[in-house]
């Protein structure tokens, strides 16, 4: 099938774009409000988009409490979501109020950062402290806007020692979680190896 992406006249159940575009990560995106406020949510347009220096992106859907967090403080933790957390994960994701702190909604146990104000999921298998860097408004051809990418530079990265083995991650004991389409996810608990051509 093909159908024009612009009008989204695709003929189907639900829109199909965010079914081809997996599997996505989950940035799993805590920060402070300027009050003081914890907040937490999870993000699966997120990725990393730079290796030097680090740099990782979510994007959010209207001016968010973790986009507006993140761009007053200049500071935001993403936590790798996996499989023994993907309950407490989802029920983050509930729409509540900038006054409600996600983390107590889910029932989940928070650590210090090292480097930045914002606290880490406790349990998670790895976390990257960033600083805020911009928030890039996506805007379309003829100027619909409805999602902001917000970049960070990765400052600090803490990874659970279980899941270190030889040298390397070992990604398939983290077992994380990735978004596919509708309600759909995904967990990374099998890998290959393909080796680059020279």
């Amino acid at each position: 099938m093909f159908y024009d992406a612009t009008t989204n006249d695709h003929g189907l159940k639900h829109d199909p774009f965010k079914a081809l575009i997996v599997p996505r990560p989950i940035g799993w995106i805590s920060t402070v409000s300027m009050a003081g406020v914890l907040n937490l949510a999870p993000y699966s347009f997120f990725n990393g988009v730079s290796t030097d220096p680090h740099i990782v992106m979510f994007a959010s859907a209207g001016r968010k409490d973790s986009l507006r967090n993140a761009e007053e403080t200049g500071q935001f933790v993403c936590n790798l979501a996996s499989w023994d957390q993907r309950e407490a994960m989802n029920m983050s994701s509930a729409t509540v109020g900038p006054e409600i702190d996600e983390f107590a909604l889910a029932g989940l146990e928070k650590e210090p950062s090292r480097l930045v104000k914002p606290p880490r999921v406790k349990g998670a298998p790895a976390h990257f402290e960033c600083v805020w860097l911009t928030t890039v408004p996506l805007v379309s051809r003829d100027g619909r806007h409805s999602y902001d990418m917000v970049l960070g530079e990765v400052v600090g990265i803490h990874i659970d020692d279980r899941f270190v083995a030889d040298g390397m991650v070992d990604t398939a004991a983290m077992k994380p979680i990735a978004r596919l389409g509708y309600h759909d996810y995904s967990v990374v608990d099998e890998v290959f190896t393909l080796k680059r051509p020279r």
